[in-house]
């Protein structure tokens, strides 16, 4: 009877290695996460605790910013800042700094950028916007869950920019 991998029970199977001189399957690893920043401010606490007549507007900031750390080690920095506000009286406002070192191997060179612009915040997005929601219920209001983000378009939008404007250091 075959198992999953087409192995017969009671049968080991052998390793299969590379050919001599070849190189190993690209790898995206997650080395380390961590809150960098977090700032939350309630500046109309206790009367913005209420319940509001109307729906706050909510306006929300994402970027995102490498760091080199070694030919194969990324820093990525994901930033959230956000405020609410009822006819101009701010509820709350945040800032979070959420980052991750990731280590890249066996990628080809014009790949780097858009995983690190694009694949690295989409895996960390998931932690901020927890952080973001938990912040916000803590500061006494209904959880704000944070929509995805296109991370292509952000990155789209980012190569645009560096286009446009004379050469400036960065991953593009």
């Amino acid at each position: 009877m075959s198992t999953n991998g087409g192995e017969q029970r009671g049968q080991a199977s052998s390793p299969v290695s590379a050919p001599e001189g070849a190189v190993g399957a690209p790898q995206l690893n997650v080395l380390a996460q961590n809150t960098k920043d977090l700032s939350f401010e309630n500046p109309n606490a206790p009367k913005s605790l209420g319940q509001p007549g109307q729906q706050p507007a909510i306006n929300i900031q994402i970027n995102v910013n490498p760091n080199q750390l070694s030919t194969t080690d990324f820093e990525i920095e994901l930033k959230l800042e956000g405020k609410a506000e009822v006819s101009g009286t701010i509820l709350f406002n945040f800032e979070l700094v959420y980052a991750g070192v990731f280590r890249l191997q066996n990628i080809p060179q014009e790949q780097i950028g858009p995983i690190v612009m694009i694949e690295c915040p989409r895996l960390l997005f998931p932690f901020a916007r927890e952080i973001v929601a938990d912040a916000v219920v803590h500061g006494g209001f209904p959880p704000l869950m944070l929509d995805p983000v296109d991370f292509v378009g952000l990155y789209r939008q980012k190569i645009g920019q560096s286009q446009a404007a004379p050469a400036a250091p960065g991953l593009a």
